[in-house]
Parts: C-alpha cells; structure tokens; sequence
C-alpha cells in the first residue's frame, strides 16, 4: 500500500511537471527566462520569438518571425542595441519589466512598463504580438500592460495600428530597416498624417515625402486597389482619443503583412495556410507615377500616355516654351490659363485619379456633392473639390486651395475618385464639342457597318459554314473560368517586368500567384502580334476540351477591351530548351529523365492526333512548347495554331503558312500542305534534339553545310548513330534506348509524310524493346544554304516566320 501511494505521488509529481513545462511554451515567466539558442512558440506555432543574425551581419537581435519564414523578421526589439555573443537572456526583472540582457547583465533593451506588476508574466499570441501582464487577468491582445503592437519596427500586421494617440500625441509609424544586415532605424518611414478622417499614408524618404498612397475615402486608400475576395481590409479609425489605421483579416487560411524595406519599397504580403513562405501581393511603388509629385503642380500622370506628365485641363506649362519632354521636366508644374473669378468659369469632372495631396484643404463631412461644388465656385481660392467619402454613394466634401499636387491616373485596378477642377468656359466648350465629336463618330461607326452587315448576311452565313471546317468557332462556348483584369494585375504584381519568364512573337508570359495560393502562368497577347480573336478562342477552347497528363492544363482566361490573356498552370522547371541548350543544365537531366519526356511528347500527340474527342494537328511543336512540371513530366503547350481534322480527311491546305523554321515539315513550308504527319516531323527533329542536344537549324560541322537532320542522317549510314550522342549522357545513356531513339527520329522526319509512321506507331516503336523498324529514307531539309531565308534569323533567337502572310508565334518557356 505505501509503495502504491509513492507510485501515485511520483505520477502526479512528473504530470505536474509536464503541464508546467507545456504551459511555458509560449509565456515568459519570472523563473522562466528565454535564452540564447532557444524560442518562444504562439499556442498554434504560427509565430517565433528568439535570437537571430540578420542577413551577414555578426550582431545578435531579440525578433519575431512567422515560423514558415524565419528569414523574415516582423518585429526586432533591440534595433538600436545589438548583442555582440550569443550570451543573451529575456527575462522578466525585478520591476515587472521585460528585460533583455547582456553577457554582463547589462540591460540591453527594456518594455519600460508603465507600472510594476505582482504576477508578471509574458506571452507571445497567435496574431504575432508579445505581450506582457499580469497572469490572473487572462491572456488577449486587450488585457496587457505593455504590448510588441504598440512599438511596430517596420511591418505591420493585422491588429497592429498605425498612426496617432490624439491625447499624448504618441505615433506609431514604421521605419525601414538600415539594411538587410542592420534593423536600426533606416531613412524611410511608413506614416499616416493627421488629417482626420481624410488621413493620409505616405513613405517619407527623411523629411521628403516619396509615395503618397492618397487620403482614406470611406473605402479604402487613393492608390490601394479594392481586392475581390480579399484577405484583409483596411480600416481607419477616428475618434476624440486616436486616430489610425489598421488590417483586419478576412481569412483564416492566410496571414497578411506590410513592410518598408530598406530601400523605401512598401509591399504586402501574404502567408497562406498551405504555403512555405511569404508572397508579395502588392508593391508602391508600381511605376514612375507613384513618384511624390513626378508631375509637379497642377499636372497629372499618366502611365499610358506619352509624355507620362501632361498640364490639368484649365493649365498650361508655366514656361511657355515647354513644348517638350525635357523642358517640361526643367520646370516641372503648370499654372492657370487665366485669372481667378475673371469670367465664366466652372467645373471639369476627371475621373478615375488620385486626388491632389491634402495641402492646404477644407473638409466637410455633412455636405453632399452639390452643396460642396456651389461652396467652391463662390470662393475663388478654391481649385478643386471632390467627395471625401466614397461609401454609401459619396458624401463629404473636400475642397483644394492652391497648387494640386501629386495627382495620377489611377491604373485599371484601383477604382480611382472623380475630382472636379475649376476651368474656364471656353476649356469646358471644347470637351463637350469633343465629346459630340466622338459620340458622331461611334453612331457612324456602328450605323454603317450594321447595314452593310444586313446586305451580306447570306453570303456570310454561306461562307462561315466553309470557315467553321478546321476552326474552333467564335461562337463555341468556353467552358473555363474567366478572370477580370484587376485580379490578373495582382496576381502579377502589375505585370512587373520581374515577373516575366518567357516572351515572343504573340507577347509575354508571366508568373503570378492568385490570392488563393495557386501559381500560375499568364500568357497575355501583345496587341501587335499576330494572333487573333479566332487563335485566341482556339487556344482556349482546345486546352479546355483537352484533358490529358500530357498537355498543359488551362486555369481560365482573361478578355478585356483589348486585352486578352490565357492563365495557365505555372511549370516550375520552364521549357525543354531551357535544359538540352545550355551546357551545364543538360547535365541535369540524364538518359532516363529525357526518353522519358520523349515518350510523354509522343503520347501526348498520340492524344491530340486520335484519342481526343477533337482531332487535332498542332502546327507548331518545339522544345520552347514543350514546358516541364515540377517532376520535368513534358507538357504540350500553346495551341494558338492548332487545327481540328475530321475524321473524312487528314490533310489540309493553307495560304497562311505559320509555324517554326527548323520544326516545319517541308510539304508545310513549300505549298502549305499539313495533317498530322506535320506533327510526326516535328516530333521527329525534337527527338533528335533532345538526344544530341544540339538546335537544328543552328548545327555546324566543319566538314559539312548540312542541318542537324543531314548530320543525323550521314551518320546513321555509316553506322556511327551514336556519336551524335549529347556527351553529358556518356555515364547514364542505355545505348540500345539511344539508338532506337535515333531511328525512330529519322522515320519521322522522312521527306515525304507517306513515308512517316502515324503516332500510334510512333509510341509503339518508342515503348517496346526488340521491335525491328523500316530503314529511314533520306530526311527533309537535308541540305542547308548559308545564305538561304532559313538563316535570316538573329543569332540567340528563336524566330517564327510566314511564307504567304506575316505572322508571329508565341514562345512560353519558362511558365
């Protein structure tokens, strides 16, 4: 019995040191201190607090991070006073104070709270914040004596507050890291100024304002665009004791921040729940226009039109010889045409803008638009007016005395306010008779092209039955999702030149992510290329219809004005030319690794050619189309030249001769016959590529003028196939799989398509060891001329060219 009571003793003994021990994860109490070498973990572990080096730096800092990215520090206590060992300890000390301490127990940093408490005990929460209370009073964000939230550094999370304590006169602002390797306070700041409830944010550069995000109008910021399903909103809070702003999340499945870097960018930034690291959503700024007054007074930019900078309507350049960019940028502002009050004057609406920095202003908030405009017009100080809430249909007034500054057009995705400047008569004449002008044009324009439509509706209607053979119709619904702009813009970071990975003909390719975590590729077509409504409705509603594992998969498009975009899913490991042309990332990927993309390119064709409930001709095959997953599996993509074959004919012929020198069947080229044995020669050139690693129409050999084909074919005669081998093969290479390869791309490059094998043998041939194959006849192309139009091409780049028509093709590695 006493041994069973010494048992249950002991038990209760080590059970009540395990719930101590668990209880002290995440709380600092006065006997347990957090050391050097250790961490602090919030109750969900999504945030860290400890010991860190920054960037290449030998100083020691007191931060927290995000778990998933402990790189990214959010909040740094002793910023100005590094530890120089890896000594340091935060304890609670005598006073009730959270201390940081040095080798030398000298106090490095303090939370300086505002008075000592009994049962002091520190916790780091689930949103971030480090707080510091008494521990009878329950742990939450509101019940602390001293908080990491009150002192941001220079991120901003949701429930962090920027801005002023209207009692004490306190801010909080953000202030950018010196550098990378140095968290001291830095030279710019990330502040809201005290304007009440227009506040403003603004990046100061020192003293010098840099970016100007816009007054708060009752919605969100002048140049914050409103997110579709956001993650967080934005809130300014007014009232007799504070003013600030504030993020509040919308989403459980993410966490936002906002951070000035040390070279004064702000960016913002999301963690999702599924995700490894933090993805910048937005960025200021985004263009030259976010520049604190690029344009100088009384000017506004815009970022597409040239000049960028252009006087308001109702101003001219100040200097009268300012006709151009450069002078325009010597003086930098523009004054009134005329006086003041001088003669009939009155208001022009431009729309769509970020209103003029809050100089020297007047608000109302009980004023309605009307109200605020007859308050202007009678004082002839007044430049401009506006409403200062855009909630509930606009209501306040603010009205601008002086020079307008800072006043931009506002990019599609961000809404943008109406600003009403004074003018003269005469200025608001000229935009109506413009006006009248345009809308005359637009009846014209529509009036006449549909009566003429009416008149040669049945020849249409007879013809388009022809055209439809071959095409994918205008009219064929597109069963994928569809994006608006404004959500394409954020995914792309504006379509930030950082973010492009492949460019041709059609346009540029862009990686992106969507607020849902998913990576993406963003094909958008350049107005001035070649491709059409029709190109673009076959590229979408083929990958649509088309579901196989070999095919690039379709995540939806995007059509808009003039603007048309495909979104792809992203492909980590780029395009197979990115890998068998360059001399050291061929080496990555061995012999087993490239007959395996060989044999997915060829199955993948094999479905488009028979398996498909469309049989489709691909027209424009090339290692550049050829995008690789994350397990380098291949995937066909652009399908911007594909045609639908139907089961009575499986040859075409066309005037508008479009595809890829080098990867063009010669029947193509020259009279513009293709079926799918165009596809079986192109095939046949990428097999041969992959296995020599060289480009055909780029191949050189001293002894010969012949293309890689001709090469392949002299060699394979004289029994020497394998010295076409790429030699970064040479340790990995199955001799029998290589030569096979070879073979099988001779027969399909075959000069006339009778010769070539269909796909289905193509993939049997490939997938089956010991079967005897034809001999291939003599190969097209054979023989290349130096001086021929094949080789107009600048060196370095793969180009598209058109026989019969200009056209252009689009080249998306790197998705």
């Amino acid at each position: 019995m006493e041994s069973f009571q010494i048992f249950t003793l002991f038990c209760s003994l080590l059970l009540s040191s395990v719930l101590e021990f668990s209880s002290a994860v995440d709380t600092i109490t006065p006997n347990h201190p957090l050391i050097d070498g250790q961490t602090l973990s919030s109750s969900s572990n999504s945030f860290e607090l400890g010991f860190f080096y920054p960037g290449s730096s030998n100083n020691r800092y007191l931060g927290i991070w995000h778990r998933k990215s402990p790189g990214a520090v959010l909040w740094v206590a002793n910023r100005n006073n590094p530890l120089t060992d890896l000594s340091g300890v935060l304890e609670i000390g005598n006073k009730g104070d959270l201390v940081l301490l040095s080798k030398s127990k000298n106090i490095v940093w303090s939370s300086n709270a505002s008075r000592p408490l009994t049962n002091p005990v520190a916790q780091l929460l689930d949103s971030g914040n480090l707080i510091l209370k008494d521990s009878r009073a329950g742990f939450s964000d509101e019940n602390h004596q001293w908080q990491s939230f009150d002192h941001p550094t220079d991120t901003v999370l949701p429930g962090m507050k920027i801005g002023w304590n209207l009692t004490s006169g306190e801010e909080r602002y953000l202030a950018s890291w010196k550098s990378v390797d140095d968290p001291s306070p830095g030279e710019f700041t990330y502040r809201l100024d005290n304007h009440g409830p227009a506040a403003q944010l603004i990046i100061f550069k020192g003293d010098v304002k840099k970016v100007r995000l816009g007054p708060w109008n009752g919605l969100f910021y002048g140049s914050i665009p409103v997110l579709k399903n956001p993650i967080f909103k934005s809130i300014l809070v007014h009232s007799k004791d504070e003013l600030y702003y504030t993020d509040q999340l919308l989403s459980s499945s993410a966490i936002s921040r906002v951070t000035v870097n040390s070279s004064g960018s702000l960016q913002v930034s999301v963690m999702y729940e599924m995700g490894a690291e933090w993805t910048n959503l937005l960025s200021w700024p985004f263009d030259t226009c976010d520049n604190y007054g690029h344009c100088g007074a009384n000017a506004i930019c815009r970022t597409n039109k040239a000049p960028t900078c252009d006087c308001l309507k109702g101003f001219i350049p100040k200097s009268q010889g300012d006709v151009t960019l450069q002078n325009w940028f010597e003086s930098r502002s523009c004054k009134r045409m005329t006086e003041y009050c001088q003669r009939e004057e009155g208001f022009l609406r431009i729309a769509g803008v970020k209103v003029p920095d809050l100089l020297k202003f007047q608000l109302n908030e009980s004023m309605d638009l009307k109200e605020c405009e007859t308050q202007c017009f009678w004082n002839c100080s007044c430049i401009a007016y506006g409403n200062s809430d855009m909630s509930r249909g606009g209501s306040g007034c603010l009205m601008w005395f002086g020079d307008l500054i800072d006043v931009r057009e506002q990019p599609a995705v961000t809404s943008g306010q109406d600003l009403y400047v004074r003018v003269p008569a005469s200025e608001l004449t000229s935009v109506r008779d413009s006006n009248t002008k345009k809308r005359l044009k637009t009846i014209m324009a529509v009036t006449i092209p549909t009566l003429s439509a009416f008149l040669v509706l049945g020849l249409v209607f007879c013809t388009s039955c022809k055209k439809r053979k071959g095409t994918v119709s205008e009219n064929d619904d597109i069963e994928v999702p569809t994006f608006d702009l404004d959500t394409i813009s954020l995914a792309t970071n504006y379509f930030s030149k950082a973010n492009i990975i492949g460019e041709g003909g059609f346009g540029s390719v862009y990686k992106g992510r969507l607020l849902t975590g998913q990576e993406i590729a963003v094909k958008k077509l350049s107005r001035n290329s070649g491709q059409g409504i029709q190109e673009f409705r076959n590229e979408v509603v083929l990958i649509a219809k088309l579901q196989h594992k070999n095919l690039v998969g379709l995540v939806g498009s995007c059509i808009q004005g003039e603007d048309r975009m495909l979104v792809y899913e992203y492909m980590p490991n780029k395009s197979l030319d990115y890998f068998i042309f360059d001399g050291e990332r061929s080496t990555l990927l061995g012999w087993q690794k490239r007959f395996n993309i060989v044999l997915g390119i060829a199955k993948g064709l094999l479905y488009l050619h028979q398996d498909s409930k469309l049989q489709i001709i691909h027209r424009d095959l090339k290692p550049s189309n050829i995008l690789l997953d994350s397990k380098l599996n291949p995937k066909i993509s652009d399908f911007g030249l594909a045609r639908i074959f139907g089961e009575d004919g499986n040859e075409a012929k066309t005037k508008r001769v479009v595809g890829t020198y080098g990867y063009m069947s010669p029947e193509y080229a020259i009279d513009g016959t293709f079926s799918v044995k165009s596809d079986v020669f192109s095939l046949g050139v990428i097999l041969l590529e992959i296995v020599t690693g060289k480009k055909n129409r780029r191949f050189f050999h001293p002894d010969h003028h012949h293309n890689l084909l001709g090469h392949a074919w002299l060699l394979w005669k004289q029994d020497k196939a394998l010295e076409l081998m790429d030699p970064s093969l040479a340790e990995t290479c199955i001799k029998s799989q290589l030569v096979r390869c070879i073979h099988v791309g001779l027969l399909c490059v075959q000069k006339h398509p009778d010769d070539r094998p269909t796909m289905s043998s193509v993939v049997f041939m490939l997938g089956i060891e010991g079967v005897v194959l034809a001999q291939p006849k003599e190969p097209g192309y054979f023989f290349v001329e130096r001086c021929s139009a094949m080789d107009a091409a600048v060196p370095g780049k793969e180009t598209m060219y058109s026989i019969n028509a200009v056209s252009t093709t689009s080249v998306l590695e790197g998705r």
